[in-house]
């Protein structure tokens, strides 16, 4: 799934500095004579030292000569006399912008390790601020959109036909393209990167999709890879189909862990105190604003959309909850609206992720082509977690009618790598455990560090030191903790759940408030492009 606000991706203006590179052939093991990337300052009021660059690519490796796209870059400079090489980050998605990560990595990281390294962020072909960049159907998700939940068959076939006409736009529009935006193309652009740089070898470091991203990098690229971290991991063995029901599962569950919260703190929200009651109360607003969207704005997608960022990160429970009671106990349909404009309304920037999204996710593996499958399961899920199920549904539904044909899912499975460093938190909606666990056992060289009860989706350079430190020393010197016959090799216990806002600031957010973490001030998963 990917966050669907503009703060999930903020994009950088103005990359300057073109430079054309094509390897001799598509899975080329080898790379063609480096040349200078050309970087010019970038800077913003976060990341003064953000540089950023262009880089030409071949649209499709079979025909290095063809047609070239372009990729947007950006750079924060080792300053340190050891130098370690290039790492380059990637925040997930599909569809996640890269450039800003590479200043709050650089910038979250221990000084005398981010020194050690050129942190290389970059927006994959077709976001962003590469060219061409992808928007099937602008304005897809403004509101009110139909109820993801059907209620007849009729209101079924209207989201069914919305979902197909998204795919048949994205083949009118971009039918030259689609056949090359998947993870494998992906992958040798970040290749290309490397030789652009100059780099025999590279370091790599991915949240969410990202660790796929890298996973696979490092399947058909594993002696360019020198140092490979995976935060909050992907499971290989189930793209895509069967992740995003699993993911099903997970975010209900986590969505129960957040009503379970409110009611530890019912003196501030007067909800009382009956988790099952709380959510009975939350199923029935859903319902309510089938009939009455909130401020003419919130319906009932619109209301999943904002409870939705709640399962990637409990940071932003307090704002959450403020909203929800005070449209509960007052009525206030403003606090509601003010809640989606700060977490899950959609501008050009989230139609172009939802766009790459769909692109990668549908090219990736193969889908259901027929509907009955997927009435089927979502059915099945929805019986037992229905939070997410049908909205999930929908937001993947374009894969069944895609224009393109689906390429197989590659098999990450790797004995070829150096020491891997691998997190994963235990509770974690967007990428389940079990996705952790796999990968570990198919990177034969890697260690898994857990972060024990813990449900955000990103965990790392998050406020949990032990975490950080097990990070700081891999990269550092590429040391990993070990412990033969276990699971994970090191655990951390997760942070302390939040706390209600202060009194002074029980109100939700607006939209142009600073009250709830943005891209802007630095955090991370208003950065994350999160996988769903």
């Amino acid at each position: 799934m990917v966050k669907r606000t503009a703060a999930a991706a903020a994009a950088l203006a103005a990359l300057v500095g073109v430079l054309a590179y094509a390897p001799s052939s598509a899975s080329a093991q080898t790379s063609a004579p480096a040349r200078a990337v050309a970087w010019k300052a970038c800077g913003t009021t976060s990341y003064p030292k953000l540089q950023c660059a262009k880089l030409k690519v071949p649209l499709d490796y079979a025909h290095p000569a063809g047609r070239k796209i372009t990729l947007a870059l950006s750079r924060i400079p080792h300053t340190a006399a050891k130098y370690q090489g290039p790492l380059v980050v990637n925040p997930g998605g599909p569809g996640g912008s890269g450039l800003t990560l590479a200043g709050f990595v650089a910038s979250s990281l221990p000084k005398a390790v981010a020194a050690q390294y050129d942190v290389i962020g970059f927006d994959p072909r077709g976001v962003g601020d590469s060219t061409p960049a992808l928007d099937c159907v602008p304005g897809y998700w403004d509101p009110v959109r139909p109820d993801p939940v059907p209620h007849s068959k009729a209101e079924e076939t209207a989201n069914i036909k919305r979902a197909a006409s998204f795919a048949k736009a994205c083949g009118s529009t971009y039918g030259s393209l689609l056949k090359h935006i998947d993870t494998i193309s992906a992958v040798k652009d970040i290749d290309s990167i490397r030789a652009a740089l100059g780099a025999k070898k590279l370091n790599y470091f991915g949240y969410s999709y990202g660790t796929y991203l890298g996973s696979v990098y490092a399947k058909l690229f594993p002696q360019r890879v020198r140092r490979l971290v995976l935060d909050s991991i992907v499971d290989p063995t189930g793209v895509w189909y069967d992740d995003n029901i699993d993911q099903d599962y997970a975010f209900d569950a986590r969505n129960k862990a957040f009503m379970a919260w409110i009611a530890t703190y019912d003196s501030t929200y007067h909800l009382g105190t009956d988790p099952a009651k709380i959510e009975a109360a939350w199923y029935a607003v859903h319902e309510k604003l089938r009939t009455h969207p909130a401020g003419g704005t919130v319906g009932p997608g619109e209301f999943e959309d904002t409870f939705l960022p709640g399962g990637y990160y409990n940071g932003y429970w307090p704002y959450l909850a403020a909203g929800f009671a005070s449209y509960v106990n007052d009525g206030d349909a403003d606090a509601l609206v003010s809640l989606y404009e700060d977490f899950a309304a959609v501008d050009a920037g989230g139609d172009n992720g939802f766009s790459i999204y769909s692109a990668v996710q549908c090219r990736d593996a193969k889908w259901p082509r027929n509907w009955s499958t997927w009435h089927r399961d979502t059915e099945k899920v929805y019986a037992k977690a229905p939070f997410l199920a049908w909205n999930n549904a929908w937001y993947n539904a374009a894969c069944a009618f895609w224009p393109t044909s689906s390429l197989k899912p590659v098999d990450v499975s790797n004995s070829k790598l150096p020491p891997v460093l691998l997190f994963q938190a235990t509770d974690d909606a967007a990428t389940p455990y079990s996705g952790g666990v796999t990968v570990h056992r198919l990177l034969k060289r890697s260690s898994l560090v857990v972060e024990e009860g813990g449900g955000n989706h990103g965990i790392t350079l998050s406020g949990n030191q032990c975490l950080d430190d097990y990070l700081a020393a891999y990269l550092t010197d590429g040391s990993v903790p070990r412990s033969p016959g276990h699971t994970a090799d090191a655990t951390c216990q997760k942070l302390p759940d939040p706390e209600p806002l202060t009194a002074s600031a029980t109100a939700p957010a607006s939209a142009n408030s600073t009250a709830v973490p943005t891209a802007a001030d630095g955090g991370l998963h208003a950065l994350l492009g999160t996988a769903r």
